[in-house]
């Protein structure tokens, strides 16, 4: 794959308890052995991590397959690859 190209982390969504106004580093280039949060695997590459910060304490759904339209969220992209 070139940079350019984010790594199907998974093909669903990774379920996480946000906590409210905390912020969170979305892994965008699929690299990170933490998911799905940035470890710093993207340097060298063309992406850089989305920051979320939770608006409310609640469960949100992180894209998995890092080709959502609505970073760092799912939007079902995944069901299309």
């Amino acid at each position: 794959m070139t940079d350019d190209i984010p790594n199907i982390a998974q093909k669903a969504p990774f379920p996480v308890e946000v906590t409210e106004g905390k912020s969170y580093l979305w892994c965008a280039c699929g690299r990170s052995a933490q998911q799905p949060f940035c470890d710093g695997s993207h340097k060298g590459t063309t992406h850089r991590p989305v920051k979320y910060t939770a608006q409310a304490t609640q469960k949100v759904f992180f894209c998995g397959c890092k080709n959502t339209g609505n970073a760092p969220l799912c939007d079902g992209t995944h069901s299309t690859l």
